[in-house]
């Protein structure tokens, strides 16, 4: 393609507008446009012009300062109102610093003076196509986020959950977030980061129970070089990465007491050193803390700090469990389940009855991520465009909930959070008997992480070999 210069190369073409009262500077720039690929319209007073926005929705506006029936700033207001996303560069023949200055404020990419030289015009285009593609792309990036991590369901629990989110994505209190594993916590977190005004800023997760506890603190403050053995160079913590933004706090029950007085003194002064140094570093961030524990209770076992607890539980938001949510079960499976299909370009597949009806009854331990799980393990595995009840895991067939007996004995049971324990305790010590007591396949099956497994039998006191070698004659239910 021709350029004008050896210096300039164009590399990108587009639909310019023109508005400008000066016939002849027009058609030269106009020609020179056409000559590099664009699509030029011109229009010679403002009104004109507006209307060619609307009709022709250019990428890239040229506008005078000044045209004969409006300023050419009051004209750059009414296109921001409009909404349009075109790029605008100001062009005048009087040109000062205040004008550009206040042209910028108004939402203008460049300011040219006249006479223009033809270089710098190709390069304004060239860089406001440029800027503008990357409007696009960010703008596309935000509505794939909040389609990828958006809460589906319209139970009563949800939609609560939703309207929570709503009233305080735009503030910057702080949000504890509880509910079990699997049930979208983290979900929540970006959802509320990228609705706050902090959208654009960097959204920084730590998960608490991952990292080992001498290494949690450098981790979240960063550390300089030479303060510890093996600290060769300086790192920035997580709070200096989510500087001006949002930090995820994934966890936080499992966070020891010494480093929990660290994040308390972030909350309160917005201040923090890295080990090794004295220098005090200013931070701003938003804090999001999630947790599967019950943290007032950990308050009274001495395991979490009731000050911090009041600090980070401003705005709480509780998650139901998946089996809670009945009414939603379905649509989630759905989702996911056309969801993969799409992405591996396979025709989207749908329950039978049969199917539907145990996918409901399933009490779904390890919530939606494992119902996620399945949906893609099902959406390539099953060739059929019907999936019929032999094609689904066998722990998720023939489930008919608790016996008789067993819903007896929780019926004595006054405390929700009771029931739950025995039911879950129930539930896994059945699976554990299908599977003759192995804990991976266990594991894999009800959609929980073997260490997890491990920790819920331990909790429960249930010892795998002695009960496999006690029970190996009973049945499952």
């Amino acid at each position: 393609m021709s350029t004008l210069t050896g210096d300039f190369v164009q590399t990108n073409t587009g639909k310019i507008l023109i508005i400008d009262d000066e016939r002849e500077i027009c058609k030269t720039i106009a020609d020179v446009l056409r000559d590099e690929g664009h699509r030029v319209s011109v229009a010679h007073d403002a009104q004109s012009g507006l209307k060619l926005i609307g009709r022709e929705m250019p990428e890239v506006c040229l506008l005078d300062v000044w045209l004969p029936d409006q300023d050419g700033m009051a004209v750059l207001e009414k296109i921001r109102n409009l909404g349009s996303d075109v790029c605008v560069v100001m062009v005048s023949g009087h040109g000062n610093i205040e004008t550009a200055v206040k042209a910028t404020r108004l939402g203008a990419v460049d300011f040219l003076e006249k006479p223009i030289s033809l270089e710098k015009l190709l390069m304004s285009v060239e860089n406001a196509l440029r800027l503008r593609s990357l409007r696009a792309e960010n703008a596309n990036l935000r509505m794939r986020m909040e389609k990828r991590y958006r809460l589906i369901g319209e139970s009563k629990a949800m939609l609560q959950v939703r309207e929570t989110i709503d009233m305080v994505a735009g503030k910057t209190s702080t949000v504890l977030i509880t509910g079990e594993n699997g049930t979208g916590k983290e979900n929540v977190a970006r959802l509320i980061h990228e609705r706050s005004q902090r959208s654009k800023r960097p959204f920084v997760a730590i998960n608490c129970a991952a990292i080992p506890e001498e290494l949690i603190e450098s981790e979240l403050f960063g550390f300089e070089k030479g303060s510890f053995t093996g600290a060769v160079q300086g790192k920035r913590g997580k709070f200096e990465q989510a500087h001006t933004g949002t930090i995820f706090l994934d966890e936080i029950g499992d966070m020891s007491l010494k480093v929990q007085s660290k994040v308390l003194r972030v909350l309160q002064e917005q201040r923090f050193e890295r080990i090794g140094s004295d220098e005090t570093m200013d931070v701003d961030v938003r804090v999001i803390a999630a947790t599967n524990k019950n943290l007032e209770e950990a308050i009274k076992r001495g395991d979490f700090r009731e000050d911090l607890f009041y600090r980070l539980n401003v705005i709480p938001i509780q998650l139901p469990p998946l089996r809670e949510r009945g009414s939603d079960i379905l649509e989630i499976a759905n989702h996911y389940l056309t969801a993969f299909s799409s992405e591996e370009g396979m025709t989207a597949k749908r329950f039978s009855a049969e199917a539907e009806r145990c996918i409901i009854n399933y009490p779904w331990p390890g919530n939606i991520r494992e119902l996620k799980n399945i949906m893609e393990r099902l959406s390539i595995m099953v060739r059929d465009e019907v999936i019929e009840e032999h094609h689904l895991p066998e722990g998720l067939v023939g489930h008919q909930g608790l016996p008789n007996s067993e819903l007896a004995e929780l019926g004595k049971i006054d405390s929700f959070r009771d029931a739950r324990t025995e039911f879950e305790k129930f539930f896994i010590l059945n699976k554990l008997k299908q599977n003759e007591f192995n804990i991976s396949r266990t594991a894999e099956l009800i959609g929980l992480e073997r260490s997890h497994l491990y920790r819920k039998l331990k909790a429960f006191g249930i010892e795998p070999e002695g009960e496999r070698k006690a029970d190996t004659s009973e049945g499952s239910c």
